[in-house]
C-alpha cells in the first residue's frame, strides 16, 4: 500500500491505479478505525479494482466547544489495518494540505439544505457543511468510481447523497454513493470510534439503546402511535442511566423529515442521547 501526503502524489497514484481503465473506490475516514470501518474497505474492495482510503481528521466540522483536539490519532496503526485490508493508497493529508493558509481562511463552504438543520444538525451548526465540504474536495481529488459510508451516520449520508446529486456529482456510470450498513457489536451497540471513552459501566448501560430502539420499531411496525412510543423510548434509555436524549425521531428515509405516522414510504427511527461525556447515535430502518 503507497501513502500519498500531498495532492501531487496523490494525483500521480491514482492515475497510475488507472491506467488500464480500472475503477476506485473511495472510502472517506477520520481515522482510529475499527471493524465499521474496515467494513466499508471489503465492500469498495468487492465493488472497485483499487480502494483508495483516506484519514484526515477534518476541522472545518467540529464546533467550537467539540473534541477536535481530543480526537483519537493513531495514523500508524490505521496504515496497518489498511494495508492488511487490501487498500491500494492511503490518502493521509496534512491540515495546510487540505486547507492551504488554514481552515480559519477557508473561504469556499458547501451547506446542503433541507436534510443538514435538524437532529444532529440543531446541536451542531456548521457541522454538516463542514462534511460537505470536505467530502467534496476528496471526492475533487480522487475522483472516485464510486464512495463508501457507514449507514450509521445516517444524516451524514442523507447530506452527502443529496449533494452529489445536486452538484452534478453522480451520474448512473460514474461515481455512486454507496450506504454499507451499521457494524455492531455482540450487545448491538453500533461500533463507533467514541465507544472508547466510555466506561465499564456506560458501556454496559449503552446497550440498552439498539434494543430500546428495536422494541419501538415493533411497536410502530404493529400500528401503535409514534409520539408516545418515542417518548416511551427515552424513558427506557434515561431509566438505564443515560443523561439525555438529544432527539428520539421517526423520519422520511430520505428526506429525514419527521413523521408523525407510519407511512408506506421509507423510513428510519434515528436517535442521539449522551452517557457519561459520550454521544451516541443510532439509527435503524423502519419497516
Amino acid at each position: 500500500m503507497q501513502t500519498a501526503s500531498t495532492l501531487d502524489v496523490l494525483r500521480t497514484s491514482v492515475a497510475k491505479l488507472r491506467a488500464d481503465g480500472e475503477t476506485i473506490g473511495l472510502v472517506p475516514t477520520m481515522g482510529a478505525l475499527h471493524e465499521g470501518h474496515l467494513t466499508l474497505v471489503r465492500r469498495a474492495r468487492e465493488e472497485c479494482d483499487h480502494v483508495v482510503a483516506s484519514v484526515f481528521v477534518n476541522p472545518t466540522q467540529f464546533g467550537p466547544n467539540e473534541d477536535l483536539d481530543a480526537y483519537p490519532r493513531q495514523l500508524e496503526e490505521d496504515a496497518a489495518m489498511l494495508e492488511s485490508e487490501g487498500c491500494a493508497l492511503l490518502w493521509a493529508p496534512s491540515g495546510e494540505e487540505m486547507y492551504p493558509g488554514g481552515a480559519e481562511s477557508f473561504f469556499t463552504s458547501i451547506s446542503v439544505s433541507g436534510v443538514s438543520e435538524g437532529l444532529c444538525g440543531a446541536s451542531r451548526p456548521g457541522h454538516f457543511d463542514g462534511v460537505a465540504t470536505v467530502v467534496c474536495k476528496l471526492f475533487n481529488q480522487v475522483q472516485p468510481d464510486m464512495a463508501f459510508f457507514g449507514e450509521k451516520d445516517f444524516q451524514q449520508l442523507a447530506v452527502i447523497r443529496t449533494m452529489a446529486r445536486d452538484l452534478d456529482l453522480v451520474h448512473p456510470n460514474a461515481r455512486q454513493i454507496i450506504g454499507v450498513p451499521t457494524v455492531r457489536e455482540a450487545d448491538g451497540l453500533a461500533m463507533s470510534s467514541r465507544n472508547r471513552y466510555l466506561s465499564e459501566e456506560h458501556r454496559l448501560a449503552a446497550a440498552t439503546l439498539p434494543r430500546a430502539m428495536q422494541e419501538a420499531i415493533a411497536r410502530i411496525e404493529d400500528g401503535q402511535e409514534v409520539a408516545p412510543t418515542l417518548a416511551a423510548l427515552e424513558d427506557a434509555l434515561l431509566g438505564a442511566g443515560f443523561s439525555g436524549v438529544d432527539y428520539a425521531t421517526l423520519a422520511d428515509a430520505r428526506s429525514l423529515a419527521p413523521l408523525d405516522v407510519k407511512s408506506t414510504a421509507a423510513a428510519r427511527l434515528l436517535v442521539a442521547a449522551r452517557i457519561g461525556n459520550t454521544r451516541l447515535i443510532d439509527n435503524m430502518s423502519v419497516g
